[in-house]
């Protein structure tokens, strides 16, 4: 791979990133993702960026292990898979150009719906407060994700073939999954320690389809040793930040720099 030191570097600052976001702030590897996509051809960049990702959800399941929710995990698991299966045949038929299109017009979709996310956690929140003040109860939410009622399994179904398709095409599921354990009312110990497990077996599971799809080989695997390096300090960085971050404005940044990755990769 040609690489400048420009781009190597970006790589870098990029997997530093994938770290942090894994032990910290789920779904801002999105930043990563684009990245990727535009210091390498887009197709080749998936390959390259899942192993990074990888190494991330490792050191993400040592640190918050304890705290995942294993029904729901297998709850997602089976449509996950159908996404991913979906993911991989669409990877068969499509050239960079359709790939880099796909990653940009997906980024998009996920940026909306992190803001879409937002304004629905302010809008519990303020309706938390308003209870507490007239001495009322608000529910958690979530109930029916977790009790495995009929709506929540049809939501979970929905968002693991999504999620599944995302995380194949274009290692973007974080985004997806993020508003699916938000929306079942995880703390945030539980959703980093289910959101952990969760990417760690789906992204394992998907070397396979990648190694076959060619988007893995010797090359890219001794480009993802160097960058495994600056996951590490990422990832020791974000949790000793998970604490004290300014999530409403880490969010805000992470959404422009989405954007701005997503209309670069349909403009290129």
């Amino acid at each position: 791979m040609d690489i400048s030191w420009w781009g190597m570097a970006a790589l870098a600052a990029a997997a530093a990133l994938v770290g942090f976001s894994k032990t910290a702030v789920s779904g801002a590897n999105t930043v990563s993702l684009a990245v990727f996509a535009a210091v390498l051809p887009a197709r080749e960049s998936t390959g390259v960026l899942l192993p990074v990702l990888i190494v991330g959800d490792v050191l993400a399941v040592l640190m918050y292990r304890r705290h995942a929710h294993w029904p729901t995990l297998w709850r997602l698991f089976p449509a996950v898979a159908a996404g991913v299966v979906l993911g991989t045949l669409f990877l068969v038929w499509a050239d960079d150009a359709a790939v880099r299109t796909s990653i940009g017009a997906i980024l998009l979709l996920m940026a909306g719906v992190t803001v879409w996310r937002r304004r629905a956690a302010r809008k519990a929140a303020e309706a938390a407060a308003d209870a507490d003040k007239d001495g009322g109860e608000v529910s958690g939410g979530g109930g029916d994700d977790v009790s495995g009622s009929p709506a929540g399994r049809l939501k979970a179904r929905s968002y693991g073939v999504l999620g599944g398709f995302t995380t194949m095409v274009a290692n973007a599921g974080g985004p997806v999954m993020s508003l699916y354990l938000l929306s079942a009312g995880f703390a945030k110990l539980g959703f980093l320690g289910t959101s952990a497990w969760f990417f760690l077996i789906v992204n394992t599971s998907k070397l396979p389809f990648s190694v076959g799809l060619g988007l893995i080989d010797g090359p890219s695997l001794l480009l993802d040793a160097v960058l495994a390096l600056f996951v590490i300090p990422g990832a020791l960085i974000g949790k000793a930040c998970v604490d004290r971050i300014d999530q409403r404005l880490f969010e805000r940044l992470v959404i422009g720099a989405t954007i701005l990755g997503g209309l670069q990769l349909l403009l290129r």
